[in-house]
């Protein structure tokens, strides 16, 4: 297929923030550079706010950014119109006493396992650890090492069996290698604390995780496929960051909000299940005029926009997926359907996601599960229990999904945030 030149342009702005994104903290980080660089105004949580109609802000808690764009002309009543998706990964983090010698005097790492990755998909590849880490003083510093771990897979000749079924015991298998030799040498704190220009016995707390290192890129015949790590979910929060950046709303506050911490159920104070993202909604509303009956009515014209990555047919095992509804890559984002609401779509939400792809002219696919398959889920049916706002859940179909390398159309994510641009010029 052809890809348009503004697809391929959004393609490679979205590698150029995973690259800059190799953990949820430095993800909000870089939305909140850019959105800055707009124009937008940085709120402190801490500090009071003066919201005011006509006005760009944007707030970060840990690893969750929200902005929003206020209309002139808006009152007490004025709805939302949210585009939602979050900034964690499934991976690996750093342990409490995390440098350990193993046998053959391998410098070694302890890590635990973060979410539900595929886990031979992180083997031989390097890889480097990438948070913050918080000092005596209080200050709070965005590090990454680069190169400088790897996973190292048992030879063939040392397991006959490994092509007949690779299991992984998540503690003994998981512990990636950084280095030999001088035990007395063997100290990441101390590596990490350089990075921040300070002392590893300075270092009082840390948030670590471990990246994929390998360069997104593009692939494919006519160069029509993009890979790359942490698709799920930084694809989405790019294509909502983008749509914010340029959103111009009429009647609705225009709203991207991307949390961490999705990948383990969201239950954190910067997680799509904790207070966050309400008390942000409360600020505007209290600045702008309105009282508890005033907050109602706008909640109850808002619509939230949930976008996670979904499924794309894979060829080689078809049978896992719904017999007649099959998303293709390159078809356009996709309508999450399910009958227990795992996803948190109704009929009024396909609607609205369905008018804003019309109004896009975006192509769009329905995704609804194998009923031999249990379904996942995302923050809509969290944010939508929490809020009572009308939540419609949507994403890009990608394959290898929970890998350390995801894989997915170049037209997609663009696609996406076209349709969520229509849904923030409410």
């Amino acid at each position: 297929m052809t890809v348009p030149t503004a697809a391929r342009a959004h393609i490679d702005d979205l590698a150029a923030f995973v690259s800059a994104s190799p953990s949820s903290y430095h993800a909000a980080g870089e939305a909140a550079r850019r959105l800055t660089a707009d124009g937008f105004a940085r709120l402190n949580e801490a500090d009071a706010w003066d919201i005011a109609p006509g006005g760009r802000y944007v707030v970060v808690r840990d690893g969750s950014v929200i902005a929003f764009v206020v209309p002139d002309g808006a009152t007490a009543t004025t709805p939302f119109a949210i585009v939602g998706a979050h900034t964690d990964s499934p991976g690996f983090k750093l342990k409490p006493k995390p440098t350990t010698i193993g046998p053959g005097g391998w410098w070694q790492l302890g890590v635990e396992i973060y979410g539900g990755p595929l886990l031979n998909s992180w083997l031989d590849r390097e890889l480097e650890l990438a948070g913050r880490v918080v000092t005596a003083d209080g200050a709070e510093h965005l590090v990454r090492t680069g190169p400088l771990l790897r996973l190292p897979q048992l030879a063939v000749h040392l397991d006959r069996s490994v092509n007949d079924g690779l299991a992984l015991d998540k503690q003994r298998h998981t512990q990636p290698v950084w280095g030999f030799g001088d035990r007395e040498s063997a100290d990441i704190l101390a590596v990490v604390a350089n990075l921040a220009g300070t002392t590893a016995d300075a270092i009082d707390g840390y948030d670590l995780v471990v990246a994929d290192t390998q360069t997104p890129r593009v692939f494919g015949a006519d160069e029509a496929l993009f890979a790359s790590g942490r698709l799920d979910n930084l694809l989405s929060t790019h294509a909502a960051l983008t749509a914010i950046r340029d959103a111009r709303p009429a009647d609705a506050i225009a709203m991207f909000a991307a949390f961490d911490h999705e990948e383990i159920g969201s239950a954190s104070r910067s997680g799509a299940a904790g207070p966050f993202h309400e008390e942000v909604l409360v600020r505007i509303s209290t600045s702008l005029g309105a009282g508890p009956e005033e907050r109602a009515r706008a909640y109850a014209a808002s619509l939230h926009i949930s976008s996670d990555v979904g499924h794309a047919v894979h060829p080689n095992y078809a049978e896992r997926h719904d017999p007649a509804n099959q998303p293709m890559v390159g078809g356009g984002p996709i309508l999450k359907i399910n009958a227990n609401q795992r996803y948190a779509t109704d009929a009024h939400g396909a609607a609205a996601w369905n008018a804003a792809c019309r109004a896009a002219d975006v192509p769009s696919q329905e995704f609804v599960s194998n009923n031999a398959i249990p379904c996942g889920s995302t923050i809509g049916p969290i944010s939508a229990t929490r809020l009572g706002i009308r939540t419609v859940d949507v994403g890009v179909p990608i394959l290898s999904m929970h890998s350390a390398r995801e894989l997915t159309a170049v037209v997609d994510p663009w696609y996406l945030s076209r349709a969520m641009s229509a849904i923030l010029a409410r």
